[in-house]
């Protein structure tokens, strides 16, 4: 039997925030980050799997001293069990009473079990050959409900409706798989609209985005409403009257205001509203919703569990879920908040503003798409166009769509490169630079 044999952490930062790449109304400097994680094996073919978390900067360290702790768990399994029963190691991770005192299932800790499961899938598709997408869509039902912790959760959704759900998917599967090799998964971008961005920045970048193909942007609003009309009629000027527009508040206003807020802009035919208010705010999402349809609330990238979409989901809070790869722990509470998703009929559009989230979602979102909810109606995944060219198996688009990746693994590996320059603080691309 082989083993995981050791755990190397780095707490790797870019300095996004020098160009204000990736600021909003909340975050208005930003340096994205990634707590990153490399199992290491002694297995005869795969000898690492590599995962991470994502965070803006400060703080990042706090994630990687969790990851430290919480991996030393990972070495008590050898590699062929935790290939063959995913489900269990994700619970085998959980299982620390005295580390769930810490959460459970929030905070710096669950960021650690996303980083830490997040390696464990990697190492898993790897050793199947297949990318991950790739290894979920070709799990029998009976696996794939396996894979999620249903103590919380059964009130919403039985494992018997789940796997009756993803059975009635099966037949559909082959069909859906060659489609999307063919044609894509549809994506929108946020890399035109970042807040800090002055207005002829904004206008070229919209323009660019128009030519490039992509019939949805999405802008950073929330800091001052009239700055926020007067972007968004840039916005809505360079785009046309068909292309879709959303705006993102980044959790800065309060019920009230998120309500005022979307009056102002609602002449510009605004498709959703993103995180209008505090992300644990249930009800007044509820409120939100129901005072601005049929433009449709979007929430999910700090909703930190399953139990959370569970009550957004029963209180008819969000019309989009945006799950983020790296909130959640991992692909198997992403799995279950898909399950979820799908039970409702709503549409899961994955939160990927930060380095390396592309590269994972598009994982969650083809295999929703094959084997899950069947539909591509109303679904984008985010793309931002920061920092793939620090990884080994970045996203391809054609046409505003991600391509499927196809080498095995969950896409998540950063070049060595990469992780020696920007490591924090002694890396090369730290020097001389004050502390982050």
């Amino acid at each position: 039997m082989s083993r995981i044999v050791d755990v190397e952490t780095v707490d790797l930062r870019f300095p996004t925030s020098r160009e204000l790449d990736g600021s909003d109304a909340m975050n208005p400097a930003p340096d994205y980050s990634a707590a990153y994680v490399v199992l290491r094996t002694d297995h005869p073919r795969v000898d690492e799997g590599h995962g991470f978390t994502f965070t803006i900067g400060r703080g990042n360290e706090l994630v990687v001293a969790a990851i430290e702790v919480l991996a030393r768990r990972a070495l008590t399994w050898s590699v062929e069990e935790l290939a063959e029963d995913l489900g269990g190691f994700a619970r085998h991770l959980a299982a620390d009473s005295q580390l769930r005192w810490l959460g459970p299932d929030k905070g710096v800790l669950h960021l650690a079990t996303a980083a830490v499961l997040n390696a464990a899938w990697d190492l898993a598709a790897k050793i199947a050959g297949k990318p991950v997408w790739k290894l979920l869509a070709d799990m029998p039902p009976e696996r794939l409900v396996d894979l999620v912790d249903w103590r919380y959760l059964r009130d919403e959704l039985t494992p018997q409706a789940a796997l009756e759900l993803l059975r009635r998917a099966e037949p559909g599967r082959a069909d859906r798989e060659r489609h999307v090799r063919a044609a894509g998964y549809p994506a929108y971008t946020t890399s035109a609209g970042w807040l800090g961005y002055d207005d002829d920045k904004l206008r070229r970048l919209c323009r660019e985005a128009v030519a490039a193909g992509w019939d949805a942007v999405k802008v950073k609003v929330g800091a001052d409403l009239h700055e926020d009309q007067r972007r968004c009629r840039i916005v809505r000027e360079e785009l046309g009257p068909h292309r879709r527009l959303m705006i993102d508040a980044n959790q800065a206003l309060g019920v009230s205001e998120a309500i005022r807020w979307h009056r102002a802009l609602a002449g510009l035919d605004v498709h959703w509203f993103e995180e209008p208010t505090s992300p644990d705010d249930v009800l007044g999402h509820a409120a939100i919703q129901r005072a601005i349809a049929p433009t449709l609330v979007a929430t999910g990238e700090h909703a930190h569990n399953a139990v959370m979409f569970k009550q957004f989901l029963q209180a008819g809070a969000l019309g989009v879920c945006q799950l983020d790869a790296c909130r959640l722990a991992g692909v198997n509470e992403a799995v279950a908040v898909l399950l979820l998703a799908a039970a409702r009929g709503v549409p899961v559009c994955p939160h990927a503003g930060g380095v390396g989230l592309c590269e994972l979602v598009q994982h969650l979102s083809i295999f929703d798409y094959v084997a899950v909810s069947g539909a591509l109606d109303g679904r984008v995944v985010e793309y931002v166009d920061h920092l793939h060219e620090h990884f080994a198996d970045p996203v391809r688009l054609r046409d505003g769509r991600y391509l499927p990746p196809e080498s095995p693994g969950y896409s998540a590996r950063v070049h060595p490169e990469s992780l020696a320059r920007y490591r924090f603080p002694d890396g090369a691309g730290w020097a001389g630079s004050a502390s982050s």
